[in-house]
């Protein structure tokens, strides 16, 4: 019989026979003398990303914002969006097509419950959290408990405690955390902060941080007209809720209504405050405490309240409102030294400064905070930078506590109307029993840390 060319797999002869010993020998020939094929994406060739070197990432609750979040995610090569879970099935089919698209195949899947989300993807890597705030908390430690690092959306924690939850289970589970107070990561802001803390304003006496302009610090407690629930797979409105008080459902609150009530939000001092407050300690290098005193004004909102650190430094809420005009755009902050000020907020070209020649290192000054810190200026890079080197990130479970105990005292100072005084060592209120109370609020079962 005529002996097959080497690296060929016999065929039967004419009686239709061929020993197995022939085939397994022709075929291990093959698998010696064939070359092998490996794809560059395999190898991370041609612009590509190795699969070893990619974040595996998923979703919870990706609203409005987190599809700014989730914008800036899906471009980068590195990272692999994987899976969406919520509560609502418009949501989870509108960010299944997103990354779809993106990846030109139909391979996102889409999960309802967190719970089978978080126990069954054990290949996801990072989840990026933007639910609403009353969610924010409870989920991110979920998460890094299954051993997935998290971006969480702010206001990050609905209370003193939740904070304090999500800084004990990054440190416990050793787990990469980042709120998404993006204006740290951005020039004109770090300029700000930058000339704060170098003393190019001199010795900052005060800073200004921009709270929101509508709603108040009291919130509604009233519950809507109860609406006849949608099918569980259209909203599971049991879990929209979470840890929330139980009430009837209302497509109002699902729409995005659930702002300015009390189970939901963090008041108008927390809508900006979860941003600026961040911005304005750094400036002032109070990112690793709160304020020591928090002094009440007779106003529905918190606009003009003052609050001193225990350096003496003060952070003045400001709502912007009667003509002080700090700020021409959203989410502002301030410093004011002896030598001048420096202010910035969204929209602006670059900062406000007192006196033009303050802007004259302006690129300097940004590039050198970006090479001694090695922080690029995107926020979700440098959480994806960090999960990758394990290295904390700018805005780290530490800072967001600080800055959001800074919210909660000062909205509990606005709803017992009354100055506080407040130790942030021991994290609570001085000889006030009613106010220490606050810190922390019932959670209803499952949805329990």
């Amino acid at each position: 019989m005529k002996q097959p060319p080497m690296g060929s797999i016999p065929s039967p002869d004419s009686a239709g026979k061929s020993s197995r010993r022939d085939l397994l020998k022709a075929a291990a020939a093959v698998a010696v003398t064939a070359p092998l094929f490996v794809p560059g994406s395999a190898l991370g060739k041609n612009g590509s990303v190795a699969p070893s070197e990619r974040i595996i990432a998923g979703g919870i609750g990706i609203g409005n914002r987190g599809t700014d979040d989730l914008r800036a995610m899906l471009p980068d090569a590195d990272v692999q969006f994987v899976a969406i879970c919520d509560a609502r099935k418009q949501r989870r089919e509108a960010v299944k097509q997103m990354a779809d698209n993106q990846y030109g195949n139909q391979d996102c899947k889409m999960y309802s419950d967190i719970r089978e989300f978080l126990a069954t993807r054990t290949d996801i890597d990072a989840v990026l959290i933007a639910t609403g705030d009353r969610w924010h908390a409870l989920a991110a430690t979920w998460a890094m408990r299954s051993g997935k690092d998290v971006y969480s959306e702010k206001p990050s924690c609905m209370t003193i405690a939740e904070g304090q939850a999500v800084v004990e289970t990054a440190a416990r589970y050793k787990r990469i955390y980042q709120t998404g107070t993006q204006r740290l990561s951005e020039p004109n802001h770090v300029f700000c902060i930058e000339m704060a803390r170098q003393g190019r304003l001199g010795k900052v006496h005060t800073a200004y941080a921009h709270i929101a302009p509508w709603d108040a610090a009291v919130m509604e407690t009233k519950w809507r007209p109860g609406e006849p629930e949608p099918a569980k797979d259209v909203v599971d409105w049991d879990a929209w809720l979470g840890p929330c008080p139980w009430r009837p459902y209302h497509s109002a609150y699902v729409a995005g209504a659930w702002r300015g009530q009390y189970d939901f939000h963090t008041s108008c001092i927390g809508e900006w405050g979860a941003h600026t407050f961040a911005q304005a300690q750094a400036g002032i290098d109070c990112l690793d405490t709160s304020p020591v005193h928090y002094q009440y004004v007779n106003n529905p909102t918190g606009d003009t309240m003052v609050t001193t650190f225990a350096n003496g430094v003060k952070m003045i809420l400001s709502r912007d409102d009667g003509g002080k005009s700090y700020w021409h755009g959203s989410c502002g902050e301030r410093f004011d030294g002896p030598e001048g000020w420096c202010g910035a907020a969204d929209g602006y070209s670059r900062p406000d400064v007192s006196k033009p020649s303050l802007l004259a290192d302006f690129k300097k000054i940004v590039g050198d905070y970006m090479d001694r810190t090695g922080r690029p200026m995107s926020h979700m890079r440098d959480f994806l930078n960090c999960v990758k080197s394990r290295r904390l990130t700018v805005a780290n479970p530490e800072v967001m506590y600080r800055s959001m105990t800074t919210v909660h005292a000062a909205n509990i100072c606005m709803w017992l109307k009354r100055d506080m005084k407040f130790d942030p060592v021991k994290a609570e209120f001085i000889n006030d029993p009613e106010a220490n109370r606050f810190r922390s609020r019932a959670m209803r079962e499952p949805y329990v840390f």
